[in-house]
Formats: C-alpha cells, structure tokens, sequence
C-alpha cells in the first residue's frame, strides 16, 4: 500500500505528463503483478462504486479527530475533497503492522469486503484501516472507499507507461486492455507478455501530423502543387484490415473498434491488407454533422440500436497507407491518393465517404472556399503537397509535407462568476473558472475554461478572486461579477441541457479585458447570433 500511496503522491504532485509517466513506469517496473493489475485497473480509470456513505464517514472521521460537526464542515469547505479532508484531520498513527502489506491484499481483503458488513463492523472497519496507514496511506484509503479515486492521468498514459514498463508497444498494450479486463496478477503477466505474429497485425502506423499554417498561403508555392481538403472535425483513425482481422485506432493510440460497429463493418468489406487513414465522422443526409453527436456516442459504453441510429458515423478517408499488404507511405500524395480513389469506388459503400479535393484554382479562391467551412461543419482547410510522403508524427518532410489552414476561432466578452481550485502545483490556486454572459439584466453561465492564463496572470485572477468572494459551496466559490474575459472556442451549439441553452466546443481563455466594463461583456444574442 505504502508504494501505491507514493505513487498517488507523486503523480499529484506534477502536471508534467512526462514525469506522470515515468512514474508510472517506475512503478509498474517495481511493483508485483497482482499490485500492478488493480494500479492498472483503478488508474485507468476504473472504480468501485462507493463501499461507505458519506454520512458514516464523516461522522466516524469527526468522532476520531475529537472535534466537532461544525469545525468539520469548515475544514471541508477549505479543502473541498472528503477523502483529504478527512486525511488531514485524523490523528497521527502510532502503531503500524510491522510489514508493509500489499496494495493487493488491501483491496481484495479490506476494500472489498465493505460492502457486506453491517453499519457497526463497516465503522471498525474503517478505523482498524485508519490505525494502521499514514496520512498519503489514509488519503488513498479514503478516496478509493468513497469511490471518487482520480488523480489526473488517463488511460492513455497508464497504456504507455505499462508498455514502456513490459518493452512493448503502447498499442499492444491498449489491444490487450480491450474488453472486460479483470485486475488480476495473471492478467497483467499476461498484458506484458511479449509479443507475437498475431499481435503485430492490429498494429496501426504512426499517425502524420499537420503543422498550423502560420504564414502567407502565399509562401507555399504555386498552387497547384497542392492538394486541399477540408479539415473534418470528428475523430482522427486509422482503419485496418489484416490477416482476416479488422481494428479501428485513434490517433491518441485508443482502440475504437467497439465505438465504432459502423466502421468495423466496413472493414471487414475491405481487401485483406488494406490500411486507411481518415475521420470518424458524425454523418447525416451525405454530410458531416456537428461533432458533440459523435462525442454523445463515444461517451458510451453500450451503444444501444437507438443510439446508432440517432448518431450514425462514416468512415472519411484521406489517406492510404497500405495497399495489397504493402507500405505504401513513401509513395508521394498524388499516387496515394489515386490508389484511394480507386478503391473507395470500387467498395461503393455509404460508410466509406471519400474526403474531396477542394478544387479552387488560385489561393484567393480558395480562401474564399475556407471561409465556408464551417458552413459546412468542418473546421477550415487541410493542404497537402502533391510529392510529400506519409510522414511520422507533426514533422516537416521533403517535399512541403501537411498544413492545417483552420478558421479563426469563435469570440465573445465574458464575465468571471465562479472560480474552482487547480491540481498538483496549482491546488493552491483558483485556476478553473465559470463564465457568463448576460440575458437582459441577468447573467447567465455558458462556458467554463482553465487555460490560457500565464502563471502571472493566474495569480492576479487568484487574487482577485480572494477579493470578490461572495459564497462558498464547497470547493467553488462565487465571485463578484467585475472582470471581464475574452473568451475564445471552436464551435458552438444549442443544448437544452445548459442553462444559457448553447453549448461551446474547447472555450479557453484569449485575454484578460481590463479595458472593458462588466456592462460592455457580451449578451446572450450575440452567442446565438453565431449558430447561424
């Protein structure tokens, strides 16, 4: 327990993803396997649901500090976390076993167990585990018995920290996790099993990457030595049909297969040895549809009849990287793209959509077409040079390589109303902010953000939060509404579940308006005005 409690701490400590990973992989070095696959298992981002209510837990943790109901509640209004709170306020251990019992045994032996006691053994349960941990102990102890263990790395990282651990590839390790993967010790010797012929044929390639356009379209060259399509806001994939097998790959290295039936499907229809690069695309009425549709679906884990009817996807294809079993990638852009073309219409199937080739005939003409993007819902431009090869990650390559040529974002005036604590090095910090516009006289919230501030600027808006605190719930306090932001996000769209009844698509932080009055921040109107 005492090394899981470690590396809680560590990872806490740092938003460095970096030093999240090697820590990680230390740990998965060093761990035992039946410890690893429950680290893997609730770092991943699984959990059991609560084992003790909250109200035993509170009354049990102010029965053992000796304080009382009200100087509790203070402490938890402070901290805003039940599980630290309760950490810090219980009294120094001053017995320990003598040996440091796994973080296994904790589980499968203390936690688990919970959950069939009576309220009286529940309570000298959890106080036998309180006697024998220490505070990092306790504070993970807490946080896995009320359910809310998080600690801010994703599955993703855990997947790449095992897989540099174990000497494997990342995808591997995410294939293996696919499914109903049980925190075993078996489990996990067999996660980082070496490879064999079998693994290596859901294998994706490296994803090549697009660098934003930051000059003169102009300075590309002559225009028709580029391809441009349209930059398609969905999610990024790579779709593989290997040795009578098909896998579907985000670009963050996450399996999809599962998420996306509609796209599996067409893959089993593709020639054995074919691997395409593309979009998952929300797809209505032969065009794209806004993106949350996708992102509804996604978010699910059974995808009901109803859901995939309501959200359908396609398959966009802009790429071909293997062909007849072959790696086609060093091919230039304008043979690939014949071969894709020929294939796409030889599969002649509604779920594989071709991306089309915008065919303005000068770059002001196509800056014209750009500005129909989002019309269209897509998010600007994509210029690939006509003799560049697939490259490897956002690197430039002979021959002129990727741009993405995207919109400029969506903007409006808003003002600061409530203001919530960062993590790790800014848990001291008010870093995530609420945002509102006003409605008549009133002000009403619709979108929060927590980037785009430098450290210096994050410590005046500290500051004046402190100031201008109205109420406290918790973790959040309200602020006086006095300072106005520039408020930048890709997309917006109706949604009944916000209360302004918009929703915005990665809202962060352009500016702060000290030139700006919290009477000249924007309306409500004015959001609505940009749904077209």
């Amino acid at each position: 327990m005492k090394r899981f409690a470690m590396l809680y701490a560590d990872l806490d400590a740092t938003t460095s993803t970096a030093r999240k990973v090697a820590a990680l992989e230390a740990y998965f070095r060093e761990a035992p396997d039946a410890d690893a696959a429950w680290a893997v298992y609730f770092l991943g981002g699984e959990k059991p649901r609560q084992v003790v209510p909250t109200r035993v837990l509170r009354a049990l943790a102010t029965e053992t500090a000796g304080i009382s109901d009200w100087l509790f509640e203070e402490c938890y209004q402070a901290v805003g976390d039940l599980a630290e709170t309760i950490a810090h306020l219980l009294p120094e251990t001053r017995a320990r076993a003598d040996t440091d019992t796994s973080f296994a045994h904790w589980i499968e032996h203390r936690l688990l167990p919970l959950r069939r006691l009576d309220e009286p053994s529940l309570a000298a349960a959890v106080r036998a585990a309180w006697a024998e941990l220490d505070a990092h102990e306790r504070l993970v102890w807490n946080k896995l018995i009320t359910g809310g263990f998080r600690v801010g790395v994703s599955r993703l990282l855990v997947t790449r920290a095992v897989a540099q651990a174990a000497g494997l590839e990342p995808t591997l390790v995410a294939e293996r996790l696919l499914g109903e993967w049980q925190p075993t010790a078996e489990a996990y010797h067999a996660l980082c099993a070496r490879e064999d012929a079998a693994d290596r044929a859901g294998r994706p390639y490296p994803f090549f990457l697009a660098h934003p356009l930051d000059r003169a379209v102009e300075t590309l060259g002559p225009r028709e030595d580029w391809q441009a399509e349209w930059k398609w806001d969905g999610i990024r994939a790579q779709l593989i049909a290997r040795d009578g097998r098909v896998f579907v790959w985000s670009r963050g290295d996450e399996p999809m297969t599962d998420r996306l039936p509609e796209i599996a499907t067409l893959g089993a229809r593709l020639p054995d040895g074919t691997v395409l690069d593309g979009e998952a695309v929300a797809w209505r009425d032969g065009r794209a549809a806004p993106f949350a549709l996708l992102q509804q679906r996604i978010g699910r884990k059974q995808l009901t009849p109803k859901v995939l009817r309501e959200a359908p996807v396609a398959f966009v294809a802009y790429d071909l990287l293997e062909h007849e079993g072959r790696d086609v990638r060093s091919q230039p852009t304008r043979e690939r793209r014949a071969t894709l073309e020929h294939l796409v219409r030889a599969m002649d199937d509604p779920s594989l959509v071709l991306s089309p080739c915008v065919n303005a005939g000068d770059w002001t003409g196509l800056a014209v077409e750009r500005a129909r993007a989002r019309e269209l819902g897509v998010e600007g431009l994509m210029l690939k040079h006509l003799a560049s090869p697939y490259g490897v990650g956002r690197v430039k390559v002979e021959g002129g390589g990727w741009w993405k040529w995207k919109l400029d974002p969506f903007s409006v005036d808003a003002v600061l109303v409530y203001a919530q604590r960062g993590h790790g090095r800014r848990a001291s910090l008010y870093t995530d902010y609420t945002f509102a516009v006003w409605r008549g006289e009133e002000l009403v919230p619709f979108a929060k953000a927590y980037s785009g501030l430098t450290d210096a600027e994050i410590r005046e808006v500290d500051g004046f939060i402190r100031a201008n605190t109205r109420e406290k719930f918790g973790p959040v306090r309200s602020v006086t509404p006095a300072l106005v932001m520039e408020i930048g996000f890709e997309g917006i769209q109706r949604s009944p579940r916000h209360k302004s009844g918009v929703a915005v698509r990665f809202p962060r932080i352009l500016r702060i308006r000290h030139d700006k009055s919290v009477r000249e921040a924007d309306s409500l109107e004015a959001l609505l005005r940009l749904l077209g």
